[in-house]
């Protein structure tokens, strides 16, 4: 029996030396990978997610809508109003530029340090 036990593992050696390494070692832990990884984050890993990106987009003081959502419903506050609907148009553009350009300078004055280091 034990000549038997010791047959079957110089097979499995042999065997093992007929498969290149090389390319089995790395389809093995790919697989493993793959199976051991939850593909789909959970409810509250998402929930925490979009709790994180609303806090995001709505960081600064603007009053100027951020998402598609917020943008229909001031479309339909003004529906039908086109003098209220080119009045928001206005302060918001004002709101946008005057947004931009404090990010240009911001932006404009890190990168004239960056350039003089």
């Amino acid at each position: 029996m034990l000549n038997s036990i010791s047959q079957a593992i110089a097979k499995f050696f042999s065997f093992f030396k007929s498969i290149q390494v090389k390319q089995f070692l790395p389809i093995v832990l790919v697989g493993f990978l793959l199976l051991t990884t939850s593909a789909a984050p959970s409810r509250s890993e998402t929930k925490q997610a979009i709790k994180q990106i609303n806090e995001t987009v709505h960081q600064d003081d603007s009053t100027r809508p951020k998402t598609s959502g917020e943008w229909e419903q001031q479309a339909r506050e003004v529906e039908g109003r086109p003098v209220e609907r080119l009045k928001r148009i206005g302060e918001q553009s004002a709101e946008a530029v005057k947004d931009f350009g404090s990010m240009y300078s911001d932006t404009a004055e890190r990168s004239s340090k960056a350039l003089n280091d």
